[in-house]
């Protein structure tokens, strides 16, 4: 069984594999093999959309300062062309993220020097095509994913959610129309990896919803199955769970779980509520679905297909992705307060106010949580168990929409300054020095 570089440990399997062919083992020696594996990989890049486990979850170690500014504990900061709230991946020496130009109406993929901020390649994707959104929405608004071999993006364009394949150094390989779109919002979700050549994509909507499985060579669409006709904005994410490799999609008002390898239904329940912004993150038992329209809720939902909702509360976590941890749930309404909650019980350990309205997700890194609202504020808090602890408040420009990325004893932060009606985005790379 050969581990393709830089992949989830979800990726290493598919039916003939290892893990499949053990089936009889628990669900926690198979968490712990996933485990080991991701020990013996590197530690060092974020490939995916909320990190190597699609979680939210920095690798140990990374040493970041609490305080930083667009001038303390700057290792470099480049400028970005044009506009997008795709939080960038990173990849051995490069660091890569979508943009699209409004004037120009382009959707493109840049490619910068880890090490420097250099840029090092920029590819065109789309040009014209494009759609009306809301005033928060951007045409680049989705994060790539990386094997190691290729790189996958998804754009908005010309009425229909379009994949495209990369070659590391920015060839176009491959592109694959995954169905027709119609725009309530605007559109964010990125893709995901899954065994040796699968990716997975979603594009649910009001007029043609799916959920696609993708050859990685060639783009070609292994199966498709339809979604409700419905607006929705969630990105796929495979975890181990109940003994098996479940695709969970929240939104729709469903909480779905499919085979990611057939497209097989495994199990589905009214769980959520219409649109969903979130990824779902799981504790092993549990899948947590949050949503805010046309109701507010967290509800942590079991994983074996009882369709048993554990509890539920009507707290707004609309839009930023939360964090489980060590049997705590993690998250930020909207309207920026920080929550803690029992990931059991759904028992409310403690909330704090942040301030502002916030669209980027969490992430955790070394015990302490990183966010960051839609003005520029960068909130660093521990990730405890007791209390509201805020160890540090700093302003990184004056826009923030596009998740906090650790790795490698570096974060990286997509900003944008405003000096009268000028706008410039930046790439912020962040360590101590």
């Amino acid at each position: 069984m050969g581990i393709p570089p830089k992949v989830r440990p979800s990726e290493i399997t598919d039916p003939k594999n290892l893990i499949m062919n053990l089936k009889f083992i628990r669900p926690f020696l198979l968490l712990s093999f996933a485990t080991l594996v991701l020990g013996a990989k590197g530690s060092n890049d974020w490939p995916l959309w909320r990190g190597p486990d699609q979680n939210g979850l920095a690798s140990p170690g990374q040493d970041l300062p609490h305080e930083w500014s667009n001038s303390k504990n700057v290792i470099w900061k480049t400028k970005v062309p044009g506009r997008g709230h795709g939080s960038p991946i990173v990849v051995g020496d490069q660091v890569i993220l979508p943009t699209s130009d409004e004037q120009k109406k382009t959707q493109s993929v840049l490619c910068l020097d880890r090490e420097t901020g250099k840029r090092l390649w920029t590819t065109q994707i789309h040009e014209g095509g494009f759609m009306r959104l809301n005033k928060k929405g951007t045409h680049a608004s989705g994060s790539l994913a990386c094997d190691g071999k290729r790189l996958y993006i998804n754009f908005l364009n010309a009425g229909a959610a379009h994949t495209t394949a990369l070659s590391m150094d920015g060839k176009i390989l491959w592109q694959t129309k995954i169905t027709n779109y119609v725009v309530h919002q605007a559109y964010a979700s990125s893709p995901a990896l899954h065994s040796d050549n699968l990716l997975l994509v979603a594009a649910d909507n009001k007029k043609n919803g799916a959920i696609a499985c993708l050859d990685r060579t060639d783009g070609k669409i292994i199966w498709k199955v339809g979604r409700p006709k419905k607006p929705n904005y969630a990105s796929p994410v495979i975890f181990e769970l109940d003994g098996r490799h479940q695709l969970i999609m929240t939104g729709c008002d469903l909480v779905s779980s499919y085979n990611p390898v057939t497209g097989e239904k495994l199990w589905e329940i009214k769980g959520a509520t219409t649109e969903c912004v979130t990824t779902t993150v799981t504790d092993g038992v549990h899948v947590y679905s949050s949503g805010g329209y046309p109701k507010n809720h967290v509800s942590a939902i079991r994983a074996d297909g009882s369709g048993k909702v554990a509890w539920r509360n009507n707290v707004r976590v609309y839009v930023p992705s939360m964090i489980v941890n060590k049997g705590y749930l993690y998250g930020i309404a909207d309207a920026g307060v920080a929550y803690c909650w029992k990931s059991d019980t759904g028992e409310e350990i403690w909330k704090g106010r942040l301030g502002g309205t916030f669209s980027a997700s969490l992430t955790l890194a070394d015990g302490n949580l990183y966010a960051a609202n839609e003005a520029g504020d960068c909130f660093v808090f521990e990730a405890s168990t007791k209390e509201f602890n805020l160890l540090a408040k700093n302003k990184l420009g004056d826009e923030i929409f596009a998740s906090p990325v650790i790795c490698g004893k570096r974060l990286f932060q997509r900003t944008a300054h405003r000096s009268g009606s000028e706008r410039q985005e930046f790439l912020y790379c962040i360590g101590k020095k």
